[in-house]
Parts: structure tokens; sequence; C-alpha cells
């Protein structure tokens, strides 16, 4: 009876599973019974070869070319991972060719201004406060507060104020002492501070090999320093030491700073950092220039053109070793930004025509060379961290 009716109606007994797709096929009249067992058969799934084939394709098994590209676009972002450097390594990264190779070329043209026109530290320090000024158009054009919100304001102004005393103590000591000098005794300063500081923070532990580094890098200071205030006369051992201890002063409140914005949270506090900086600087140089120093305005164009290579490049400067202590420890930060030392000696020599001595050479070697040390230790951490993964 149900053979009769099928032939009668022209349709299979297929109950929309056979072909796989839940399509229903018409037959020609004139066949017979002949063809209908088979597509019983295919009611279990078993008759017909071709209907298990679509049904394979549907579960994502049948056909191979379907999980080959998303198998090669996981290795291939796998292998960009692998690629990449880690977060310290970068941080330390920008920190040596952002934040220390500008900030050398700032030392030998603050030398360069003061001695074609005798401009004054703190007018050169006014010029770059009205730079940073320049920031707070581009964050109302991205509708960003000036100043954070109003719980980091605090630390934001704290943060510019010690920033404002460090570059006005390093600005200072570049027109006592050699350029070189003052900033290997600022940038030692900074970096023996951060590692004090490092003792008593706990959110971060330093390796051996840090330690090692940062070691290092102050046998490489003392070499450049020591053989220096050694061969000083006596009438100009005074002035020197004025210059050395403004250097040191400045160093202590590199530091500090760095700690500080360490610990500030919101999205914009590199672009509210430079801009508060900017407003306290502009608030303290303005009145204080006229009163602690002579005002000068520049009349030649070698002054001019200093002044604004200073402000450009102390801005990068600025803003890549703040960056770079987000993703580093300050410690570190400060031993990268030794680079300033070698990039501010070379300028001394070959462009102030300053003596360089075998111990500037020697201690600078060494700075190098510890740096080195601190970063192929960061990136073996990172390759055994990977082989474990895949172990």
């Amino acid at each position: 009876m149900q053979l009769t009716a099928d032939k009668h109606e022209g349709w299979t007994s297929t109950t929309g599973r056979g072909d796989g797709l839940g399509n229903r096929s018409k037959l020609p009249e004139g066949q017979g019974t002949g063809p209908s067992p088979q597509p019983q058969a295919g009611e279990g799934g078993r008759g017909t070869e071709p209907s298990p084939q679509p049904q394979a394709g549907e579960g994502g098994r049948g056909s191979g070319p379907s999980p080959q590209p998303q198998a090669g676009g996981k290795r291939l972002a796998k292998g960009w991972r692998t690629c990449q450097p880690p977060d310290t390594v970068k941080g330390l990264l920008v920190a040596v060719f952002g934040g220390g190779v500008p900030a050398g070329f700032v030392a030998p043209f603050t030398r360069i201004a003061y001695e074609a026109s005798h401009v004054p530290s703190l007018e050169i320090l006014l010029f770059r406060c009205l730079l940073h000024l320049s920031l707070g158009l581009l964050m109302r054009y991205r509708r960003v507060p000036l100043f954070g919100p109003r719980a980091a304001w605090r630390s934001i102004f704290i943060h510019a104020f010690i920033n404002v005393v460090s570059i006005g103590c390093a600005y200072s000591s570049f027109m006592v002492i050699p350029a070189g000098n003052a900033a290997t005794v600022r940038k030692g300063t900074s970096t023996l501070c951060s590692t004090m500081m490092a003792l008593v923070i706990n959110s971060y532990h330093l390796t051996i090999y840090d330690w090692i580094g940062l070691l290092g890098s102050m046998i490489g200071l003392v070499l450049i320093v020591a053989p220096d205030l050694a061969s000083l006369e006596k009438g100009s051992r005074l002035s020197n030491v004025f210059g050395y201890i403004l250097a040191m002063l400045g160093g202590l409140a590199l530091a500090m700073g760095l700690m500080i914005f360490r610990s500030l949270t919101h999205p914009s506090k590199l672009l509210t950092a430079a801009f508060a900086f900017g407003v306290v600087g502009t608030l303290l140089c303005g009145p204080l220039t006229p009163l602690l120093q002579k005002p000068i305005l520049p009349a030649d164009p070698l002054t001019w053109s200093c002044a604004l290579a200073i402000t450009i490049l102390a801005l990068v400067s600025f803003i890549c070793a703040n960056y770079a202590v987000t993703m580093a420890h300050p410690a570190l930060v400060c031993a990268f930004l030794h680079s300033e030392v070698v990039v501010t000696m070379v300028i001394q020599y070959y462009v102030l025509h300053e003596p360089v001595t075998p111990f500037d050479i020697s201690g600078a070697s060494v700075i190098i060379g510890s740096l080195a040390v601190i970063t192929a230790q960061k990136m073996a951490h990172k390759e055994e961290g990977k082989s474990s993964e895949v172990k």
C-alpha cells in the first residue's frame, strides 16, 4: 500500500534526511517501483553514498580546505606574537632611543646657546614650557581633560613641580660643568635613587641580572666622573662642585618624578603630565627668571635654532621616558637613559671640542655593556617562558 501510494504521488518516501540538506526529489511517474527501496534505505542514512558527504561538510569535517585558513591564521598570529619582544624590553628600547638619544642633544645645545648669547637656564626652560602648553590644543580637540580626573590632580601637579625642579637644576649644571659630566651625574643619581626606592617597593622585584646591570652602570659613571673631579684646579673646584650638586639634585628629582608618574592610572596621563609641566613651569619660571637671572632676548639665529631644538627634543624625551616607566621599572628606565651620556660625549668631543679622556670612553663602554646584559636577560627570560608554554 505504501509503494503504490508513492508511485501514484510521484514522490519518493524520503523524509528530508536522504540528501543531507532537507530537500525532496521528484521522480518520473513511468519509472516504476524499482527505485523506491533505495530512497527507503537512504532514510536510514546508509543507502546512498552521496548523502553522508554533505552531512560531513555541514559538520565541519568533510571538506578539507575549511579548517586550513583558520589554522594558518592562528599560526601566523602566534608567530607574530612570538617575534615581538616582551613589554619590558619595549619600554627599555623606548627609553634608549626615545628618551636617552634625544636628551643627549639637549645638554650640548644648552651649552652652545649659553656661550653664543648668554641665555640663562630658566629662560630656556621657559621656552620649553611654552611648547608644552601648546599640547592643550590637542587635548581640547580630543576632548581630554587638561589635568585629568580630579582624583589625580594632586599627583599630576606634584609630578610637574618635581620635573620642573629636575630640569631647572640640570640646565643650570650644563652651564657650569662640562655637558657630558653633568648628564652623567644626573642620570647616575637618578639610577641610584630609583634602585634604592626599588628596595622598598614590593610590587616589583629586581633580578640578579638587573642588579648586575645597575652596578655596572654605576661603575661606568664613577670611571667618568672621578678622574675629572680629581684633576680640577683649586680655584675652579668650588664652582664645579656646585655644578655637580645641581646635577645630583636634578637626578634625584627625576627618579621621584618617574616613580610618581608610574602610579598614575588614567588613560590620558602622558598628555596630562606634559601639559601640567608646561603650566607649572610657566608659572614658576615667568616671575623667577627676572629675579634670579638676567633675561636676554636672543638676536642671532644660532641661539634661536638651539632653543627650538632643545624644546622639541626635550618634549620627545619627556614623553618617551614617562611612557617607558609604565612598562618597565624606573630603575631600569633610568639605567637605559644613560644612552644620553654616550650621545652627549660624542657631541661634546666633535662639536664643542671639549676633551674626552680614556676614562670617559671606558665608562661609556661599561655603561653600554651593562645595558646589553639587562636587555639580553629580558629576552632570554621571554624565550624560556615560551618554551615552557610549548611543553
